[in-house]
């Protein structure tokens, strides 16, 4: 097995080699040793590297990514904490089409008070109740 020095890890994943030593740090990927003060990894850290990038894209803290990995770096992810972070990011996405909507209203609104339209009046409602449901 070919191994990676850090430079080369870097390179290949697109992030600094001071991420990598912190993600290092926090157990989210494990140098197989060193070639004078070079870190050296397996090839298999740019896949655990884009199961973090993942993670990170999908609101996972790095807490919760570096519970999603067995010794070694297999992946262990719990289904249902999976089921609820995309049902939180649909729920983000529902408030986040209400405040587009809003937005485009209020930006061609014809009312000079967008208090005085009703749509305008009915868009905050229905953040309200996105708001109080967020909670």
């Amino acid at each position: 097995m070919k191994l990676l020095d850090i430079g080369e890890v870097a390179e290949a994943s697109g992030l600094r080699v001071s991420a990598l030593r912190y993600y290092e740090d926090k157990g989210l990927i494990e140098a197989l040793g060193r070639k004078g003060l070079r870190r050296q990894y397996g090839p298999d850290v740019l896949q655990q590297l884009a199961l973090i990038a993942l993670g990170r894209r999908a609101g996972f803290s790095l807490d919760e990514i570096g519970r999603m990995f067995r010794p070694g770096g297999a992946p262990a992810v719990p289904r249902e904490d999976l089921h609820a972070k995309a049902e939180a990011m649909r729920a983000q996405a529902r408030q986040l089409d209400t405040l587009a909507q809003m937005l485009s209203h209020v930006a061609e609104c014809p009312e000079p008070n967008h208090l005085d339209c009703a749509r305008f009046q009915q868009l905050l409602k229905l953040a309200a109740r996105a708001q109080r449901r967020a909670r």
